[in-house]
């Protein structure tokens, strides 16, 4: 009789770890060539097509680009919660809270100087999303309430909170939609390229990439961060004040999906409405275990979902199959990626007795 048996694994190389991704990605295509042929499709038609539609013209990469950039914001505000196994699925509603803030100073700051009102508008949205996730960190340390549930309820709790604003106190006047007024002409991000909407909060995305590099790589609250993730009981033990170091976590994490809400409201819609986010805060969860929680992982996993996700629509029109084949492809990316990472700390043992 033959039976199986999962055990640990010793570790790896570094470069199998880098590795892995390209390779889920591969495998990611590769599967889901499959629902492609069933749809009647051209595998290589519709994959030359979708990248194509966004990488094949200046215009399409910009907005490859422009797509891209709330992805890495989330992304990383998931990536750096999990880091220290704080489960932060409440990006969304952190990104919800940064761009009611954002709204907030872009309509009634008017009384501020032209020039201050984007770095306040910046640091009202930072703020507002983290503080939003201060609630279920607090939870989570002073009364064990599971973060996983918290912060994912308090998405639509955010939600609903936008919806009640916005038809009332910041409904725009003699509107009957759910949407606010417009932001001032100061708050809105400057575009970096002519005749496109290559916008400063790309800059933005970029820079938080570097920031979170340097703070998990160079700093001691980074190196606290790692601990508590690997071991609760050990951090304690070694002094690290683990609920100091997860209510921070947790204002970081929170503050990076608020400035794409900042993004979203300063840079593309200028005004606050209810679907602000398509979702960006639960693509973020995916974008960060693709990017094996790493800043720079996470940086191109955000530009690959961004690819799919502008291409889609060039790919619907070239080769017939349609756009929600990025669904498929993202949730497929996921599980293949987490397969993959249960396969590097673990291995499966044959045994014959």
């Amino acid at each position: 009789m033959i039976s199986m048996s999962i055990v640990k694994r010793k570790p790896l190389p570094g470069w199998v770890i880098l590795v892995i991704p390209v390779a889920a990605v591969f495998v990611t295509l590769l599967i889901t060539a499959i629902p492609i042929l069933f749809a009647g499709g051209n595998v290589f038609k519709a994959y030359g097509s979708l990248f194509y539609g966004a990488l094949g013209s200046k215009f399409n990469l910009l907005e490859t680009f422009v797509k891209a950039s709330p992805l890495i914001l989330t992304g990383l505000a998931v990536a750096f919660a999990f880091r220290a196994k704080f489960w932060n699925i409440g990006a969304e509603g952190q990104l919800f809270a940064g761009a009611i803030a954002a709204t907030w100073v872009g309509i009634y700051f008017t009384w501020l100087p032209s020039f201050l009102v984007l770095p306040v508008m910046i640091i009202f949205g930072f703020f507002a999303g983290g503080l939003w996730a201060t609630i279920p960190a607090f939870l989570k340390t002073k009364l064990k309430v599971d973060d996983v549930v918290t912060t994912l309820l308090l998405n639509y709790v955010i939600f609903h909170i936008m919806g009640a604003l916005l038809f009332g106190p910041m409904q725009m006047p003699g509107s009957s939609w759910p949407r606010s007024a417009s932001i001032m002409d100061a708050a809105f991000y400057p575009m970096l390229i002519a005749r496109s909407r290559f916008h400063f909060g790309i800059i933005v995305s970029f820079v938080a990439i570097l920031v979170i590099w340097f703070i998990n790589s160079k700093t001691v609250f980074g190196y606290q961060s790692r601990g508590v993730g690997i071991n609760l009981e050990a951090a304690k033990f070694g002094g690290i004040n683990t609920g100091m170091v997860i209510l921070k976590t947790a204002i970081i994490s929170g503050g990076l999906a608020g400035l794409a809400g900042v993004g979203e409201v300063a840079a593309i819609h200028h005004h606050l409405m209810m679907d602000v986010s398509t979702g960006y805060g639960y693509t973020g969860i995916v974008i960060a275990m693709l990017g094996n929680l790493h800043p720079i992982g996470v940086a191109l996993a955000a530009f690959f979902f961004s690819v799919i996700s502008v291409g889609a629509q060039t790919m619907g029109r070239v080769a017939g199959i349609p756009t929600y084949i990025v669904g498929v492809i993202e949730g497929v990316a996921l599980m293949t990626m987490l397969i993959f990472i249960l396969l590097t700390e673990y291995k499966i043992r044959w045994t014959k007795s």
